[in-house]
């Protein structure tokens, strides 16, 4: 199916008034390589409000792509095509700015009847997507997006449950594909060892194996452009003050609070296979699961590199890149927090920058871009999921609440 999209609405960081004069549309324009006829058309949906989202100064975000319904997990093909998974339907879509101007014209349904269809990657001219239980590959994609071809099953045994069952998928620079399995539930023990973990498989066929053990639920890694680390989020679990509570550990009248302030969501680094991150013993590197960490140590188990905010839920993460951002985002990691859902005064819906020193270390955990939800209402328009840094160092952020892919950018 093939559709034609809509231009976007550039929000200036620095500009970000409504009744901008010509003079300051046409500045604008020019600072990202865009016609004064780019910046006017306001976005489809009216619930879509752009000059609310605060930015660095010199920052521009605007509308790569409207109406793509559950945006998800982004991947770029050799040819520029960007495609897009999603948890809540059943379809995976691709989109192309074919006259490289900054937004996307053409959007096609390359797959549908698929089960949570997250996750995404491309490689060799060959497009992988992840289901609950299966991973299948779409050969020579972007020759045939009119007309995509019939998929393979690179592998169909993981676990069936749709509880965190979606899944986040990358190739590492091992030319494996790693592929996480959350666990089936908020916090228990399985006695399968491939829950709670990231997998790596490899796409020629064969079994998974498993990388790291003790991941709760992660949905977004990468590698470190100079060492080759895997790096990833995970998500905390919820409830555990009421956990707490139950076994003895906390009076029952803080178990709200301490369900609100704990646990943190976690930033990870694994520089080697066999690592173990301490779900369900042991939550945020120094939190003894009530019910779980019986022997009373987190010790054993490998702590974050950065705790992040509690109940965030961070998915996307990348290593920044590129070259059109300032020097001081080289190589430093940008997270999409998609936001919190059970805690009383909402968290996340924002874009963090942790940056690091030169020996790995996280050094400051800060707001890249905010107010995709209103503090006061604490009602939220929108709710990014993943990032994608662009050859020419712009960077894609998906939005499944909104429907969305936003295009940011630096105009100095």
């Amino acid at each position: 199916m093939k559709k034609y999209l809509f231009y976007p609405l550039l929000l200036l960081a620095a500009a970000c008034q409504s009744d901008s004069a010509p003079d300051d549309q046409q500045a604008a324009a020019d600072s990202v390589g865009l016609s004064p006829d780019a910046v006017t058309p306001a976005p489809k949906n009216p619930d879509i409000k752009l000059d609310q989202l605060q930015l660095p100064a010199g920052f521009q975000i605007s509308l790569f792509v409207e109406e793509i319904e559950n945006a998800r997990s982004l991947a770029r093909g050799d040819k520029g095509t960007i495609f897009v998974g999603n948890r809540q339907k059943d379809k995976v879509w691709a989109v192309r700015d074919e006259n490289g101007d900054g937004r996307a014209d053409k959007s096609w349904v390359i797959a549908e009847g698929l089960n949570m269809p997250n996750g995404v990657a491309f490689r060799e001219g060959d497009l992988y997507v992840a289901e609950v239980s299966r991973i299948l590959r779409y050969r020579n994609i972007e020759a045939s997006l009119d007309n995509p071809p019939q998929p393979e099953v690179v592998y169909d045994q993981f676990p069936t449950d749709q509880h965190h069952g979606w899944k986040y998928i990358a190739f590492g620079p091992d030319g494996m594909l790693y592929v996480p399995v959350g666990a089936p539930c908020n916090i228990c023990k399985s006695d399968k060892a491939v829950y709670a973990s990231i997998t790596r498989i490899n796409p020629r066929g064969g079994a998974p194996e498993l990388f790291a053990e003790g991941v709760r639920n992660t949905v977004g890694f990468d590698w470190h452009p100079q060492s080759r680390e895997l790096w990833f989020t995970d998500n905390g679990g919820d409830n555990l003050g009421t956990l707490m509570a139950n076994a003895g550990k906390l009076p029952e009248e803080q178990a709200l609070e301490y369900t609100d302030n704990n646990p943190p969501c976690e930033l990870n680094r694994a520089p080697k296979q066999g690592m173990h991150f301490g779900y369900p013993y042991c939550h945020a590197g120094d939190i003894i699961d009530p019910q779980f960490g019986k022997d009373g140590d987190c010790g054993t188990y490998t702590p974050p590199v950065q705790k992040l905010g509690t109940h965030v839920a961070p998915l996307g993460m990348k290593f920044y890149t590129g070259s059109q951002f300032p020097q001081a985002y080289r190589n430093q990691i940008i997270i999409a927090e998609h936001g919190s859902w059970n805690r009383t005064a909402k968290s996340g819906y924002r874009l963090m920058l942790v940056r690091l020193n030169e020996g790995g270390e996280a050094t400051s955990y800060e707001p890249f871009i905010s107010g995709w939800l209103d503090e006061e209402s604490q009602e939220a328009w929108g709710r990014p999921v993943d990032v994608l840094v662009q050859p020419d160092g712009s960077l894609l952020v998906s939005d499944d609440q909104a429907g969305v892919i936003y295009r940011v950018t630096y105009g100095g």
